[in-house]
């Protein structure tokens, strides 16, 4: 029995590895066009190619900024974001500042975040990503509550790319708790299964980022890609 007919409107069909080609983009959009997925989640310099493939469809494109580490300057996160707004993105995953968070430097977590959200103007939808794995539960809630006051639309358990981890349903559950009902929580990070991505639905996900998203959607069947990359 499937819970969640429309687990497909939930997806963020993602592909972020460095060595991605404009063949794999392309791939990405048709897959996404088939399976009706929410968006597809390319690095920067891909978002014109898959803006141009979805124009006219209602499959999203999202894009990273600030991907993976979120150590560079707010601005620079901020011009990313606005010029791939301009490039057709609809929607931003930034990564945070991770370090000032683990200084629990609040003020400065608060303006990296507003920096990005300010300059979008409410163009394009801004998902903040926390990179859990390498935060503690209180670190969590504090991030989250920051991403919120901040004016961000959704925070994002993880890149993909930390070594310590992806998304759980421990993380997804605690910032589900720690935002408001107006705040999407988005897992990403590990999910190569339809088991689990319910399981993050179940927790709390409003969205989910995954490159698994085929197989997900079609468990009996084989995929069109054998990715089983955490992004």
């Amino acid at each position: 029995m499937n819970s969640f007919p429309d687990l497909h409107s939930l997806i963020d069909h993602t592909l972020l590895k460095p060595e991605a080609t404009s063949a794999e983009i392309a791939l990405l959009c048709e897959e996404a066009l088939e399976h009706r997925f929410w968006s597809v989640c390319v690095n920067s310099s891909r978002v014109r190619q898959a803006a141009e493939m979805l124009s006219g469809s209602r499959v999203k494109v999202c894009t990273v900024a600030g991907f993976p580490l979120g150590a560079s300057l707010s601005s620079i996160k901020a011009r990313e974001a606005v010029l791939s707004m301009e490039n057709g993105a609809h929607e931003i995953d930034m990564v945070i500042n991770v370090g000032a968070i683990k200084d629990k430097e609040w003020k400065a977590v608060e303006e990296d975040v507003r920096a990005v959200a300010s300059a979008l103007q409410g163009g394009a939808l801004l998902k903040v990503i926390l990179e859990t794995a390498l935060l503690s539960r209180e670190e969590i809630v504090s991030a989250c509550q920051a991403c919120e006051t901040a004016g961000a639309q959704f925070v994002k358990t993880s890149t993909g790319f930390a070594a310590a981890g992806g998304a759980s349903t421990e993380a997804v559950r605690l910032m589900r708790e720690s935002v408001s009902e107006q705040i999407g929580v988005k897992a990403s990070g590990g999910i190569r299964n339809r088991a689990a991505a319910l399981a993050m639905v179940q927790a709390g996900a409003t969205r989910l980022g995954t490159s698994a998203s085929v197989r997900i959607v079609s468990p009996d069947t084989q995929a069109h890609s054998d990715d089983s990359s955490d992004y």
